[in-house]
């Protein structure tokens, strides 16, 4: 009796190492930019931080926030920062520099951008063709608000340089170029949309956080906000890049469950833009185009890849490895630990 209590002691604990580094983390510590961390667009990353499912992983994140999401992406590729929350096609513009970077987890299933113009600037306006000459705001240039701008001027025969790309950031400082008649139009996210809305600040042209309007535009499932890394980070850091999967799949799938009274109670006042009802409305606008699971769309990458080469010419001859792009990996051992979230 005593030698077999020993073997099955000894068995256990021969075997505990091995279930000690299955979990232990590369790299607890590590450093998250992201472009506007306040828009709805990027709620599962605040609400992953707010509700601690970051901390319940044994991760110690540092979000850095900027301008947008093409200053967050900077950060990772110089080196400042380990992982980004951004918009998906980065990722394939990247690929096209030489840079391997991946997504790993979904946070929006559309992305959420909405083109409109300023009805004191252009209170005649007819069709985006109106729109040459003029000024529109984005968050940043280069960034995917930018991305849906030229977009939609592309569909209407106008180039890039038709209009002038003005950076007006994510927060009041958007609000405050448009209602001072500063840019003729936005290309932006909630809440600083609904903002501009209620207050007839904004005349809305195109409007992806409507998931079906968001496919007609694009042709097809166009990834929004995600998580993405440089694939070096993730091959030498399985174990932490699937604790972040674990903590933003938790984030989405509580977020489908969440009212707007949980959605008050998670965020930071400052989100609120001084108007708590605004910012109901912006969140339920958005529900619908945020990811109910993290699971990136089989035929995202494509999506991505054709409104990409629509408005940059450089990319059309380029040969892309889709598949390098994006991983579900995570995402599915995520929703296996953590099936209702």
């Amino acid at each position: 009796m005593h030698r077999r209590r020993f073997v099955i002691g000894a068995a256990s604990t021969l075997a505990l190492p091995a279930v000690v580094r299955a979990q232990s983390l590369e790299k607890p510590k590590l450093t998250l930019a992201v472009g506007g961390k306040n828009l709805l667009y990027y709620l599962p990353l605040t609400i992953a931080e707010s509700l601690g499912y970051f901390k319940a992983e044994g991760l110690e994140v540092t979000i850095a926030d900027f301008a947008g999401g093409s200053r967050a992406l900077q950060a990772v590729v110089g080196g400042s920062a380990d992982v980004v929350s951004g918009a998906f096609e980065h990722t394939l513009n990247m690929q096209a520099k030489g840079q391997k970077l991946r997504a790993f987890v979904l946070q929006g299933r559309a992305p959420q951008v909405v083109l409109g113009v300023n009805p004191k600037t252009m209170p005649n306006y007819k069709s985006v063709a109106d729109l040459k000459g003029k000024k529109i705001g984005v968050t940043a240039p280069g960034s995917s608000t930018n991305v849906m701008a030229n977009f939609v001027l592309a569909k209407a025969g106008l180039k890039p340089s038709d209009v002038s790309i003005i950076g007006v950031g994510a927060s009041s400082g958007a609000v405050a170029a448009m209602k001072a008649g500063q840019i003729d139009a936005i290309s932006n996210l909630d809440p600083v949309i609904t903002l501009l809305q209620r207050a007839g600040d904004l005349k809305i042209i195109s409007d992806t956080r409507i998931v079906a309007e968001a496919d007609r535009v694009f042709g097809g499932p166009m990834p929004a906000g995600c998580l993405y890394a440089p694939q070096a980070f993730i091959d030498k850091n399985p174990n932490t890049t699937q604790a972040l999967a674990n903590a933003m799949v938790r984030a989405d799938k509580w977020i489908q469950a969440a009212g707007p009274a949980d959605i008050i109670k998670a965020v930071p006042e400052s989100y609120l833009l001084g108007d708590r009802a605004v910012y109901i409305d912006a969140f339920m606008a958005s529900k619908g185009a945020l990811s109910a699971d993290g699971s990136i769309p089989d035929a995202g990458a494509a999506t991505a890849l054709r409104a990409l080469q629509s408005i940059d010419d450089s990319l059309k001859g380029q040969k892309f490895d889709l598949a390098a792009a994006w991983t579900n990996d995570f995402v599915k051992r995520a929703n296996q630990k953590y099936p209702k979230g």
